[in-house]
């Protein structure tokens, strides 16, 4: 009789121990940050798949005579940093490594609208179908990647704002569900690059 009395009551504990821990957000949290994963794997594609354009573009522009050197050496460098910084989904509440893994693809888009830019002092490429294709890929995967980054950072201020808001705060902390971070504009992202480049004269030497 003892026996049942006290399974009755651990039971009973479990079910309310269950009960709040359900109703502190715990499985609130799990699925946000599933959802935060899921979006970050979606941005991750899409750098991955410019930066398998990349060496194919760079092979077709280097078919071009006397493209600007120093242009594919900035892309090619870029590329070779970017494929040196790693960042897991486990990563994405470090600051430091966030902020590392930005300024790199960051910088790589600097250098690959700089590429683009100069390759319209070149009449060759602009009739080149192979470097048209590239381009226009190149650019749809430019438009994806802003996409996935912007849906990326509604997934993390969903996440981050349960993890702040009472009650699940307290099964964050418990739990070690940490803030994510940002994606955060890039200073002058919204202008052109500045390209001193005077084919005249470059075709005259």
């Amino acid at each position: 009789m003892k026996t049942k009395f006290t399974k009755a009551i651990l039971f009973t504990v479990l079910i309310i121990f269950t009960a709040n821990f359900y109703g502190c957000g715990y499985n609130t949290l799990v699925t946000l940050q599933e959802n935060v994963n899921s979006a970050w794997s979606q941005v991750e594609n899409q750098y991955q798949r410019r930066a398998d354009l990349i060496p194919n573009l760079v092979k077709t522009v280097q078919g071009s005579a006397d493209f600007e050197k120093s242009v594919l050496t900035e892309v090619t460098d870029a590329r070779s940093r970017v494929g040196q910084v790693k960042l897991s989904a486990e990563d994405l509440s470090d600051p430091q490594k966030f902020e590392q893994f930005q300024k790199a693809q960051d910088q790589l888009s600097s250098a690959l609208s700089r590429l683009l830019v100069v390759s319209e002092n070149y009449p060759q490429l602009k009739a080149n179908e192979s470097f048209l294709q590239l381009q226009s890929q190149l650019e749809g995967t430019e438009n994806r990647i802003s996409v996935e980054r912007r849906r990326f950072n509604e997934t993390v201020q969903t996440y981050n704002t349960e993890v702040r808001s009472f009650p699940a705060l307290i099964m964050a902390k418990i739990f070690g569900f940490k803030e994510k971070e940002y994606f955060k504009s890039t200073a002058g992202s919204d202008k052109a690059p500045d390209v001193n480049f005077d084919f005249e004269k470059k075709k005259t030497n």
